[in-house]
């Protein structure tokens, strides 16, 4: 069966399935920002600490997709995809039952060794599956998963958060989880169809490193993978301290930011998929420099807000969800065609870790630009805002120096 083959219902499933996996995985990830001022108040801990909790998941997460890059094209897609699904449930259910902060630092490090694996496992599939002339629909809709998750899961995890304490959320994550995992090994399709040409030759299959030099050997990936860098940079020097800023300058209370990411979530819910179809429709690179053009006014305003009621609040904070991560659709959609298909598991790996170190490199240098003044003010928030613009026109600039593979080079379901 070739990709054109699949019809409508089965390429849907498998997209929702993978949409499920990509939705266990970003929520983990995305609870923590929310529950900053919870954590930093019962742990004890100031933001330099609370940016460590963010980083430390994305730093480990970069690691180990410089590991995975190494032998993902070795192994069958579904099979390693739902291995590493497990042990991140495993890991974020050690997050729940943590009793301090050094041991829950340990644990989100592990909870990113395993579950920041997956989203370019996810890609990895969806490059595989779907031809290119689809690919930024089913970008867009694999990418509803951070939709799905401000609009339910991180509303949801604050209230058990508030209501039951901070561990909860991290226990509805990994039975969400369990669930994802056993519906993937049900749907999923088994995908051996890039073993035979992953590595071309004995000599390099005996090295471990031959498939990340074979990746690194071509310019094109180089430049996808900076723009993905810059892209990441610009995202999550701001996102993690957004709720910290918001309740200490701009005077939200906390019981409102559910709302917050409520009315983003369901926005970007149905901007994602839009955007994947204009992106298909109107070119990947023309579409990503209108959404990266537009999201530089909600990074000034995010980070430059006075007081103001929660309805402006939550008007800027719902643009904000709609262009700054809505331009990864576009942006996903352009690197995961611009490898190379024999090599597409390990440069997806590779790009993985890049995007895990650029967010944990920006989540750090947010923490150390901001800090709480005698009032209890966030302080140089503003210039984090500036540098993520900078980061932003950079990447615009460089999108345009990628080529992109559009042949159909999908694997086939089942061989």
């Amino acid at each position: 069966m070739t990709p054109e083959a699949l019809d409508p219902a089965r390429e849907r499933a498998l997209l929702l399935t993978l949409a499920g996996i990509q939705f266990a995985h970003i929520l983990d990830f995305m609870v923590m920002m929310p529950l900053g001022p919870i954590l930093m108040r019962e742990l004890g801990v100031g933001t330099h600490e609370f940016g460590l909790l963010v980083s430390s998941y994305t730093f480990s997460a970069a690691f180990t997709g410089l590991l995975a890059a190494m032998f993902v094209d070795r192994f069958e897609r579904k099979r390693l995809l739902l291995t590493m699904f497990a042990l991140f449930a495993l890991a974020t259910l050690a997050c729940s039952l943590a009793p301090g902060y050094w041991s829950l630092l340990a644990a989100r490090g592990t909870a990113g060794a395993f579950g920041g694996v997956l989203g370019s496992m996810v890609q990895t599939m969806v490059g595989d599956l779907i031809p290119f002339e689809r690919r930024g629909r089913a970008s867009g809709t694999v990418m509803s998963a951070f939709s799905l998750s401000t609009v339910a899961g991180v509303p949801l995890s604050l209230y058990l958060a508030n209501h039951f304490g901070w561990r909860f959320p991290f226990m509805f994550i990994a039975a969400l989880s369990f669930g994802f995992l056993l519906l993937g090994w049900k749907m999923l399709p088994v995908l051996r169809g890039h073993l035979p040409t992953a590595i071309v030759s004995e000599t390099e299959r005996a090295h471990p490193l031959s498939a990340m030099l074979a990746v690194l050997r071509d310019a094109n990936h180089l430049r996808a993978l900076v723009f993905m860098a810059l892209i990441m940079f610009s995202g999550f020097s701001v996102i993690p301290y957004i709720t910290i800023y918001v309740t200490a300058n701009v005077h939200i209370r906390q019981e409102d930011i559910p709302l917050i990411y409520l009315f983003g979530g369901c926005a970007t819910f149905f901007t994602s998929r839009l955007v994947g179809r204009l992106a298909d429709a109107h070119g990947k690179i023309r579409v990503y420099r209108w959404m990266a053009l537009c999201s530089m006014v909600p990074l000034f305003v995010q980070t430059h807000l006075t007081p103001v009621p929660l309805w402006i609040m939550i008007f800027w904070s719902t643009v904000f969800f709609v262009f700054v991560p809505g331009r990864m659709v576009p942006a996903m959609a352009i690197v995961t065609s611009a490898v190379q298909p024999r090599l597409r598991g390990t440069f997806l790996s590779m790009n993985g870790a890049v995007q895990q170190l650029a967010s944990g490199c920006a989540s750090y240098v947010g923490g150390a630009m901001i800090a709480a003044d005698a009032a209890g003010q966030i302080v140089g928030y503003g210039m984090v805002g500036w540098l993520a613009i900078a980061a932003t026109l950079t990447a615009m600039v460089f999108v345009g120096q990628i080529h992109m593979h559009t042949g159909a080079s999908a694997a086939r379901p089942g061989t």
